[in-house]
């Protein structure tokens, strides 16, 4: 009779602890439903003079990469400007952007590896700060 309820017991437990393991296993196995997104946020990158900085965020989700983006710069008739650089489709590609004062600003893109950025005060090519990795 002991030997009998013992068994029991131990199925009883066995039963109950692969009921409560059961939906946090199921879980970690589901992937097709979710959507991973990696990024980080980065800055403030200053401009070589300290006159201008940009700072935000980079992220890839769904096979493309987003930026968002910020730009300060002290007011004094000049403009900031922020470059970006990008390995993509088997080639390097640039662009930049330019404000006075405050601005924010977004641009993704499909099939991006890598991304860099710096920050100029004064012209597209004057001033400018270190170039960093951000992706």
């Amino acid at each position: 009779m002991r030997k009998t309820l013992a068994i029991a017991t131990f199925v009883g437990s066995m039963a109950v602890t692969g009921l409560a393991v059961a939906p946090a296993a199921q879980a970690a196995t589901q992937t097709g439903t979710t959507t991973t997104t990696t990024g980080s946020s980065w800055g403030k990158f200053f401009s070589s003079d300290h006159k201008a900085y940009t700072y935000g965020k980079t992220w890839s989700k769904g096979g493309k990469v987003y930026t968002k983006w910020y730009g300060v710069e002290k007011k004094g008739g000049k403009k900031g400007w922020v470059w970006f650089e990008y390995y993509q489709n088997g080639g390097w590609h640039k662009f930049n952007k330019s404000w006075d004062g405050k601005v924010a600003g977004a641009w993704k893109g499909h099939g991006i590896k890598k991304v860099y950025t710096f920050t100029c005060w004064g012209g597209k090519f004057d001033n400018c700060g270190k170039k960093y990795r951000i992706y």
